[in-house]
């Protein structure tokens, strides 16, 4: 059952995420749907195993102490997308 939303956005922010989403062929409310749906099952993850490949990579990358990873990734996307 869809209930509708309501949501304070910058306008500008809104504008380019109209544009986004009609590029893609779908509907914002889509598109805040689904990344809804990703951020609440990243909480939920549960390790798999891995693959050799995989587990000889581990601990190959040291990030500094102050390396905030959701700060660098928003600031990506951001870049990629908007």
């Amino acid at each position: 059952m869809n209930t509708k939303l309501t949501l304070t956005i910058e306008q500008s922010l809104i504008e380019k995420a109209k544009k986004y989403a009609k590029g893609k062929g779908r509907s914002l409310s889509d598109i805040v749907e689904n990344y809804l749906k990703v951020i609440i099952n990243e909480e939920n993850i549960i390790e798999i195993d891995s693959t050799p490949i995989t587990s000889s990579l581990r601990g190959a990358f040291k990030a500094p102490e102050n390396f905030d990873y959701k700060k660098e990734l928003s600031k990506e996307l951001s870049n990629k997308y908007l």
